[in-house]
């Protein structure tokens, strides 16, 4: 109805005019009216698929089709066992992809419930109550502490109104609000004329008029973006989708080579092609899905006990192949714990030690300092303050109330003065508040002897304004104008230092009961002290970030904080800033779409950014090849954080949207549970590495076998209920314990793997290829020797028992990609070696258990025929051994 983003530079009169409203709200009517022509105050869902095109949209992949086809034939063939198994698994598979996927409109979801229910609003110049998806724009909404925005409005009055935007913009500190115009170019998170939808009034009260409802305001705007899909896929996606189209392919050359080779030699057609298809469900490893599946949720479980909760089990793997992490500041690399680190004191530079709202440190000058004017200043800190200073159930300290104040009692505890029992024997008696416009607080105190104390903070430059002395050695001394300029020097030192100012002063008066006005008590004050305040650093993020660069993972500063702060964070957490610039949401701006991927390979702090930043952003570094993870804790970060291959949510202080629309959820908000999940998911890839080549070797093996074998005219040297066992139980118990065996030595010393770098790379397919013609001429030369010696049921037992075994003694070889098992240790993976025995306990059971040996027809073999069995099979243990030796003894380059 209204299209206008620059209500915040317009003046109260001209957008109310603009709005046709005035100050005593729309009429009824017309409210109506606009609420017929507009529609409801709400978040609307996007088209969406149903349930049942999500879940048949699973069984598009390559492999899950080939796996539905193996199903089929085996129901034709009468395999009913073989049949159920490979359909509960394919079931299984479809089921996890299709949760992952209906999880989206979840955040959605929590966006409508962070919508207020009821809003306060004038109509025909009357307050009343409606229900908030009939507020209108133009109607003018009234705010009270403790009510949730219900749209989108231009402050036009306010009463020391002050909204929590965290929710919104992921900074903590409470914004104060006024009703005067900003300059056009002022960016959202400084839009302090505004009120936007989804957050809450703290402090004060206020009213706005309504110029954005439903998916106009900018709410609904980060509402229409959550919803978006781009429709990218994971890197373990896109390799297991791979590793699907190959061995489809594979499967249908196999089919055509064995039905045209038995057409040649007069072969029965459909005798020829139930052979074929037999080949092509031995080529496809059924447990591949499962074993998959079972080593990523091994990886949620590990990641957990470090803090990160993993929401999408592909992202355990994303992880591993992460090449950018964009990381909030506040809270994420800072403790957002504001702490009082520099003091202007007595004319001296004074440090504070110890960081965030434990009350551990000093104050620590350059020369002794007057115990007095300390404990001056702790007096004011705890007393002209609102916030409390409390300890949780684990004794760690918190703040009830404002960041700022809490520091201030922090500094007052460190000085040796607890605030509590100073509030007790100073009782306030009167307060001026703080407003935007004063710039300070005033508190008036009894004094134990009966007289009254005033006590004053607030900006610098407002409370020496006030002041006509400063405090020196416990007394008084005239403030002249060569000590005022020495304060100012010493302020505009501080705030070059990214450091946030606050002055303190105070005066005694005869008596507490004076009126609290400006006249009479906030004059002639003594100037005490400036406090240069700082979210510090998290003492682990510095080894994270080194750790993360050794690994060869970038990290770039996206914040909501002044470009200044960030900058000095980056500076002190040892950022690598060589060639990087420092941008910031107003800068972004100015540089063309075309233009942003190149230079954002060159930044590594932006500041003051907003949604659309971040997802530039995102987007950005996707099209250079980058797989990014991006953190986030407000509502305004769920876009990003959906688009990013990586979202990653704070658990402490984010919201349900957030961390609807994240793959992660860090439950300790540190910025170093990020490397850590980084790590785990680097050890993940490489188990799943390790069991693609340990399954696909087998499969290999088996497949030339029972190609070999029926190409050359010799019997079926397995039956297909023999080629399932192998496919899911020798197969699936030590490829499942694979999933767990612990970090390759230097796994983060070596850079992210390319994203585009095939799962055969780096001599994988080499060694599918060598092992599988090893395994199968292994196997058919004990089949030769068994068709020579002994009946075909028995020769088949034997060759069933040699490919089982050479699948453990295999496994035994590849635990380590380079590494000797001898170097590597045979029992460091205690479920390895409990699942190769199990395994290998089970085939003898198969061969032995007369029960069993009905059910997949196989025979009992005398000490001759298992010790040959055994001899051939383990040849490949010292095969791969040797494969090893040779890697570590190539010719260097």
């Amino acid at each position: 109805m209204f299209s206008n983003d620059r209500w915040h530079a317009r003046s109260v009169e001209d957008v109310l005019r603009t709005l046709g409203t005035g100050r005593t709200g729309l009429s009824v009517e017309e409210a109506s009216r606009r609420l017929q022509e507009t529609g409801p105050n709400e978040l609307r869902r996007e088209a969406v698929a149903s349930p049942l095109v999500l879940f048949l949209h699973q069984f598009k992949d390559f492999l899950m089709v080939i796996l539905l086809v193996a199903t089929a034939v085996s129901a034709l063939l009468g395999e009913v066992l073989d049949a159920a198994v490979i359909f509960a698994i394919v079931v299984l598979s479809a089921l996890l992809g299709f949760f992952q996927e209906y999880r989206a409109s979840r955040a959605l979801e929590a966006l409508k419930r962070m919508a207020a229910p009821e809003a306060d609003v004038v109509r025909d110049g009357q307050e009343q109550k409606v229900l908030a998806r009939e507020v209108v724009t133009g109607d003018i909404v009234l705010l009270a502490t403790g009510d949730r925005v219900p749209a989108d409005g231009r402050i036009v009055e306010d009463y020391n109104l002050k909204v929590d935007e965290s929710a919104f913009t992921g900074e903590s500190e409470p914004v104060m609000k006024q009703s005067e115009p900003l300059a056009g170019e002022t960016p959202l998170p400084e839009r302090t004329d505004m009120a936007y939808a989804g957050t809450t009034v703290i402090a004060g009260r206020g009213a706005a008029v309504v110029v954005a409802t439903g998916m106009q305001s900018e709410f609904g705007k980060i509402a229409h973006l959550v919803q978006i899909e781009d429709g990218r896929h994971s890197p373990l996606e896109q390799r297991m989708a791979e590793i699907g189209r190959r061995l489809g392919m594979g499967a249908i050359a196999i089919v055509a080579v064995v039905v045209l080779a038995g057409l040649g030699r007069g072969e029965h057609p459909l005798d020829m092609f139930l052979w074929g298809v037999s080949l092509a469900v031995a080529a496809v490893p059924e447990a591949l899905p499962a074993v998959v599946t079972g080593a990523l949720t091994i990886g949620v479980q590990r990641m957990a006990r470090r803090q990160a909760i993993v929401r999408r089990l592909p992202a355990v793997e994303t992880l591993g192949s992460t090449t950018v992490i964009c990381s909030d500041k506040t809270g994420t690399l800072t403790k957002n714990e504001m702490t009082v680190r520099r003091l202007w004191l007595g004319e001296q530079t004074l440090e504070v030690t110890g960081i965030g709202y434990e009350p551990r440190g000093d104050i620590i000058g350059p020369i002794e300092t007057d115990r007095s004017d300390i404990a001056t200043l702790a007096r004011i800190a705890a007393l002209c303050n609102d916030a409390h200073l409390l300890r949780n159930e684990k004794g760690r300290h918190y703040v009830l109330g404002d960041p700022t104040e809490g520091a201030l009692l922090v500094l007052a505890a460190k000085a040796g003065f607890e605030p509590e029992p100073l509030r007790l024997e100073y009782p306030r008696v009167e307060e001026i508040p703080f407003d935007s416009v004063r710039k300070r607080m005033t508190t008036i105190h009894q004094m134990p002897e009966g007289a009254g104390l005033v006590c004053a903070k607030g900006a610098p430059e407002v409370i020496l304004s006030r002041c006509s002395l400063f405090l020196k050695s416990g007394k008084p001394a005239p403030l002249t104008p060569d000590v005022r300029r020495r304060i100012v020097e010493n302020n505009e030192n501080m705030a070059s230092q990214a450091l946030r100012l606050l002055a303190l002063a105070y005066r005694e008066i005869e008596s507490p009961t004076v009126e609290a006005t400006e006249e009479t008590a906030e004059k002639d004050l003594v100037f005490v002290a400036t406090t240069g305040m700082v979210d510090p650093p998290r003492e682990e993020v510095k080894a994270a970030l080194r750790l993360a660069q050794q690994a060869g993972v970038r990290t770039v500063m996206v914040t909501g904080d002044h470009r200044l702060t960030a900058v000095a964070v980056a500076r002190e957490l040892g950022w690598q800033q060589d060639g990087e610039m420092a941008l910031t949401g107003a800068d972004l701006d100015r540089i063309a779409d075309e233009q942003f991927p190149s230079v954002a390979e060159r930044v590594g702090v932006y500041a003051r950014t907003s949604p659309e930043h971040k997802l530039r952003l995102v987007s950005a570094l996707q099209s250079k090849g980058q797989i990014v993870a991006m953190t986030g804790d407000g509502i305004n970060d769920a876009p990003a954080l959906r688009r990013a291959d990586i979202g990653v949510a704070m658990g402490l202080a984010g919201t349900d949207v957030t961390k609807e629309a994240a793959d992660m959820v860090l439950s300790d908000d540190n910025y170093a549970t990020i490397v850590a999940a980084i790590e785990e998911g680097r050890v993940i890839y490489d188990n799943i590495r390790k069991f693609i080549r340990y399954l696909l070797s087998t499969n290999s093996g088996e497949l030339l076998t029972v190609f070999v074998a029926v190409i050359a005219g010799l019997p079926m040297p397995l039956l297909a209920i023999q080629i399932l066992w192998i496919n899911l139980v020798t197969d699936g118990l030590p490829a499942l314990a694979l999933g767990v065996e612990p970090a390759e030595p230097g796994v983060m010393r070596r850079p992210p793997r390319p994203p585009h770098e095939s799962i055969f790379a780096r001599g994988l397919w080499q060694h599918i290829i060598w092992v599988g013609l090893m395994m199968a001429a292994g196997s058919l030369a004990v089949m030769v020797w068994g068709l020579a010696n002994y009946s075909l049921e028995t020769t088949r037992t034997m060759v069933f028992l040699t490919l089982a075994s050479f699948q453990m003694f295999h496994v035994l070889a590849i635990r380590s990609e380079r590494e000797s098992v001898f170097k590597v240790g045979f029992f460091s993976n205690p479920y390895l070696t409990g699942g190769v025995a199990l395994a290998f306990a089970l085939q003898l059971a198969i061969t032995y258990l007369p029960l069993l040996q009905a059910t997949f027809s196989t025979t009992s073999l005398d000490i001759l025929q298992l010790g040959v069995c055994l001899g051939v099979s383990h040849s490949i243990f010292w095969a791969v051994e040797a494969e090893k030796w040779l890697w570590h003894h190539r010719p260097r380059r």
